[in-house]
């Protein structure tokens, strides 16, 4: 599959890129919404060509890509270099940035102007914010700005601490009604979409009713408008323990390390590499090279006698 090159910034979609306005149509139509997480240009590519929806740039990259604990070491300078790969491999699906810890909360004005650089620096169609409450007025202002927000509420993981880690959220009656009210508000600041990460399905179902904007679940249940899934989970690439939401499509992990192994094999075996993967050179280029050494060699100043 050809690829072009996409200019970053932003206003009318690229060519061949989804609308964003087509996901309220898919959410009316019950037209499922495919999204996965990417962090490269051959992620996003493949992803792209398997016909997702949705790329999100994630800071789950943090922990897949960077090897760290949590996703609250993920630099904004991090994230908008994986955010060029990723737009320089997919075309069609809309790319929303991950915006990091410490991107967004400390003032309207900074939220701002990072949205803004995911958007004009690296090409991404829209941000992802995690949380509401005083949250409400950076999606307000960044979208006030120009560039879309996607919410994010249930277990935000860059506040896992303070929600007790990582567990299901709204599985008390006044826990869920505080999901719902923040659905809602995050609907009327300007989110053209809500995340849902680990809701008890029925809330998830009833959230879904309540809004417009289309929800995407993970760990939320079958009756959302769409779902996601982090690309090195379902990939099976990650050694990480997997949440009971994860479905794993794949274990490409151990067929990485056969493939690994068998070529360190083949190394030390000598066994690779094979006359078909080397260059040769024509008899008289290699007898004219041959004796321009033998004519250099005679040249060179012997080497000293060892002392002693």
């Amino acid at each position: 599959m050809s690829t072009r090159p996409r200019t970053p910034g932003h206003g009318a979609p690229a060519p061949g890129k989804l609308p964003i306005t087509d996901l309220v149509s898919m959410k009316a139509s019950h037209s499922p919404i495919a999204m996965i997480t990417a962090y490269d240009a051959p992620s996003g590519r493949l992803a792209d060509a398997a016909g997702a929806d949705v790329i999100l740039v994630g800071d789950s990259a943090a922990m897949t890509v960077l090897g760290h604990d949590s996703t609250v070491t993920a630099t904004m300078e991090e994230m908008l270099v994986l955010t060029r790969a990723v737009t320089r491999g997919a075309n069609r699906p809309l790319i929303v940035a991950d915006m990091p810890f410490g991107s967004f909360q400390i003032s309207d004005e900074l939220a701002v102007t990072n949205a803004i650089r995911f958007v004009k620096d690296a090409g991404a169609d829209a941000v992802k914010i995690e949380g509401a409450g005083t949250m409400l007025s950076r999606v307000r202002a960044i979208v006030g700005a120009g560039v879309p927000v996607m919410g994010h509420i249930g277990l935000t993981p860059q506040s896992a601490t303070a929600l007790g880690g990582f567990k299901a959220q709204g599985r008390t009656a006044a826990k869920a009604a505080e999901l719902a009210r923040d659905a809602l508000a995050l609907e009327a600041a300007g989110c053209f979409s809500l995340v849902l990460e680990a809701v008890p399905s029925p809330v998830a179902a009833k959230i879904t009713e309540l809004l417009s904007i289309p929800t995407i679940g993970i760990g939320a249940g079958p009756d959302v408008d769409g779902q996601v899934l982090v690309w090195h989970d379902l990939l099976g690439l990650y050694n990480g323990h997997a949440p009971r939401f994860v479905k794993q499509y794949a274990n490409l992990s151990t067929e990485i390390q056969r493939a690994v192994e068998a070529y360190i094999g083949d190394v030390r075996e000598r066994r690779f590499p094979e006359e078909v993967h080397t260059y040769g050179m024509p008899a008289n280029e290699l007898a004219a090279f041959e004796g321009e050494l033998m004519s250099a060699a005679a040249k060179a100043p012997h080497s000293a006698p060892l002392p002693g």
